[in-house]
């Protein structure tokens, strides 16, 4: 059976790396994200490839605009039996420069992006003849950031962290009933977004790379898909290193 998949955040980035690779295996890829002219952008890149993108805009801090979204969806090409929820931004913010603001937009975008979609989505997979055909996996693309509180990341991180534990929390309650929740945490990834970024970025990988990881992590049994391998062992090592340690150590290597 051909794929059907949807991915949101599809514009750029990992997201667009994703529909392309997804494409060129010959499944049929849904892409989403505000701006429909970058979408465009890449329906047309994708036309001499075995399948197809199609473009759906959508913002996904709107409730009502998702929600028309899916229904788009489900009356064009049907129910999605793969969903990478992608769509987030990075903002940096030093604590000199704290705005309750930015954590606001920050959480909307990276969170509740993804909670908007899986309102809708969670009730149509619940259906038994629903999981039965389609087999269905939704994949939440959080961050190593939201392993540990980083210096200029306590809105990123805090956001990446909730969807590390919305996924989680899903995997546990789901277990064994059809629907498949996979979590992704990328490390660096070259993207326009971390273009913008003015610091260091270590093993820093291209969104083809990244697109590449992901599509083997999915299709393996595997939870937690994350990469690349050196970001995720020094990300887990900070993880378990005790706070004695931990705060001082990376303070003093990290001064904003």
């Amino acid at each position: 059976m051909k794929e059907l998949i949807w991915i949101t955040g599809g514009s750029q980035g990992i997201g667009e790396a994703l529909a392309l690779a997804y494409a060129r295996k010959g499944a049929t890829v849904i892409i989403s994200a505000r701006h429909l002219d970058k979408l465009q952008q890449v329906v047309q890149k994708a036309r001499t490839l075995k399948g197809r993108v199609v473009a759906l805009p959508c913002d996904m801090t709107q409730p009502q605009q998702v929600q028309h979204t899916i229904q788009q969806m489900l009356e064009q090409e049907g129910l999605p039996n793969r969903v990478i929820l992608n769509a987030g931004t990075h903002q940096a913010m030093a604590a000199r420069e704290f705005k309750a603001e930015t954590v606001q937009q920050l959480l909307q975008i990276n969170v509740m992006g993804v909670a908007y979609a899986l309102e809708h989505l969670l009730p149509l997979y619940s259906q038994s003849t629903v999981v039965h055909a389609t087999s269905p996996q939704i994949a939440i693309v959080a961050s190593v950031a939201g392993y540990r509180g980083l210096p200029t990341a306590s809105a990123y991180g805090a956001s990446k962290a909730a969807l590390i534990n919305l996924a989680e929390s899903l995997r546990v309650e789901l277990y064994g009933q059809g629907v498949d929740i996979r979590l992704i945490n990328p490390g660096f990834v070259k993207t326009p977004l971390t273009d913008k970024n003015r610091f260091a970025m270590p093993f820093l990988i291209s969104a083809e790379t990244a697109a590449q990881q992901i599509i083997k992590g999915l299709n393996s049994s595997r939870f937690e898909i994350v990469f690349p391998w050196q970001m995720s062992l020094l990300m887990k090592v900070l993880k378990w290193l005790p706070d004695r340690f931990f705060f001082p150590w990376v303070h003093q290597r990290t001064k904003v």
